[in-house]
């Protein structure tokens, strides 16, 4: 059939592909199976569900085919971006990259930070790097953390007085 009003024809034709049980929805393992790096590794499944859970309008656990065709025009946006910090164009970004890629994106984050990213969403291997997935995950949360603490932070001074249960309400809310 034709694509609905609104949905881009080649996004619904990749729908009907990656909606392996023809259920109208794509689940995250029809998600995972679909994406992939470019080192042609599947997408992380801690990835996925964030990304599902944030097209997700019923809360089901699935997409449907609006909520896909969103998807994918959020992975692309996020796919350029990416190609742009990856300066060597090696299909990862490394640890200068991703520096310089906080940097520009107006995060004055430490390279010790940084450095602890790298660690938490690379492979391990002698010069570590970030897929496109990890960067995605990585800058999602970074964005929903901040916009966290600029709730509290309302001064802008770049430091909060919380509790700890502040501090934990404000991280799990966070969490998509």
């Amino acid at each position: 059939g034709n694509a609905p009003p609104g949905v881009d024809p080649e996004a619904f034709s990749w729908f009907q592909t990656v909606d392996v049980d023809h259920s109208g929805f794509i689940s995250i393992k029809e998600l995972k199976q679909a994406l992939v790096n470019n080192n042609w590794s599947s997408f992380n499944d801690e990835t996925c569900l964030l990304m599902i859970n944030m097209f997700d309008k019923t809360r089901s656990g699935r997409i449907d085919v609006y909520g896909f065709s969103a998807l994918l025009r959020f992975i692309q946006q996020w796919r350029s971006l990416f190609q742009q910090y990856d300066r060597d164009q090696s299909g990862s970004i490394s640890f200068s990259e991703l520096q310089q890629a906080f940097s520009q994106m107006g995060y004055n984050l430490s390279p010790q930070f940084s450095q602890l990213l790298l660690a938490r969403y690379a492979q391990r291997s002698p010069n570590p790097s970030i897929q496109l997935d990890r960067f995605i995950h990585i800058c999602m949360q970074l964005q929903s953390l901040t916009d966290a603490f600029r709730e509290k932070d309302t001064a802008l001074v770049g430091n909060v007085r919380l509790s700890y249960e502040d501090f934990l309400t404000m991280v799990v809310t966070r969490m998509l």
